[in-house]
């Protein structure tokens, strides 16, 4: 049976609903979850993202790889498919991506890396330009009642990431060959602060609960998944959980493609990671945590 994860209203967060708050506070502290509503993100936006998406991966695979750069650990452009392993794991998991970050400037710390441009197709990199603005600023709104949740100042988190490392990942799982339940995105948590999902209501996102058990999770269509990463968990000393989750293709026989795209709103690399609650606390910069991540994940 699906579980639905809390549904919050963005604009009652904003407005430092009591009720919504409690209501976060308990998601972070329990399973680290919870789906956005009443968000401002055009509905037309997101439909034209996933056709924009769509219509890259149907590219020749000759064209794709064009765009691939292992050289910087896939950190811009296209990662074919069979690739990313998750942590600890052996096997790769059954997708292919696309990463693309902010619009950079001379303001911006200088290890963050250039969008590549997709030749093809005209539209495709301005269109999630645009997404990617959208998402960011929905991020920061989150991370301004996940704050007041924490009893810290409301703009916290804005200096550490307005100039952040964040990345769009556009998200393809092909269709699978096989009459089993199976692991398209092998069991993972995300490396990031919060992570920002479009495309779940598709079905097949698994979340670990505190028993071992892994429950599906099904928003609904209009909604967006938010989930603490690794680098929060680290400077909440582990009060906000960042959760285990996978992508199971249940009916194998009805396989399909699978699309989704999950926003990681990352820190700027030269923030370092500390205890919010422990100042003498030496912590981690974040592009060193950054780049240990990705090595463990076979992205270099």
């Amino acid at each position: 049976m699906d579980t639905v994860i809390p549904e919050i209203s963005l604009v009652s967060l904003q407005n430092q609903s009591e009720s919504d708050l409690k209501i976060l506070k308990d998601a972070l502290n329990s399973h680290g979850f919870f789906t956005i509503i009443d968000h401002d993100i055009d509905d037309s936006l997101l439909e034209e993202s996933y056709s924009c998406a769509e219509e890259f991966f149907n590219l020749p695979e000759e064209i794709k790889m064009k765009y691939a750069r292992p050289d910087i650990g896939g950190a811009r452009g296209y990662t074919p498919f069979g690739k990313e392993t998750a942590l600890g794991e052996n096997v790769a998991d059954l997708k292919e991506f696309w990463h693309l970050g902010p619009e950079v400037d001379s303001s911006y710390d200088n290890r963050i890396r250039e969008n590549i441009s997709v030749d093809e197709l005209s539209n495709f990199n301005s269109h999630f330009n645009s997404l990617f603005t959208s998402l960011n600023d929905l991020g920061i709104k989150v991370l301004e009642s996940i704050a007041l949740v924490l009893d810290l100042d409301k703009n916290y988190f804005e200096k550490k990431v307005s100039k952040g490392n964040s990345i769009l990942r556009l998200l393809h799982y092909p269709p699978v060959e096989t009459d089993k339940n199976i692991l398209r995105a092998r069991a993972h948590a995300d490396i990031n602060l919060i992570t920002l999902l479009v495309g779940a209501e598709e079905g097949g996102l698994e979340v670990q609960n505190k028993d071992n058990e892994w429950i599906p999770i099904k928003p609904n269509s209009k909604s967006i998944v938010c989930n603490i990463g690794d680098m929060m968990q680290l400077i909440t000393e582990g009060n906000l959980k960042s959760t285990p989750h996978q992508v199971v293709e249940y009916s194998a026989n009805d396989s399909k493609s699978r699309y989704s795209m999950p926003f990681f709103l990352h820190p700027s690399p030269d923030v370092v990671l500390k205890s919010v609650y422990n100042d003498s606390d030496e912590g981690i910069l974040s592009h060193d945590f950054l780049e240990e991540r990705i090595k463990a994940i076979k992205l270099y």
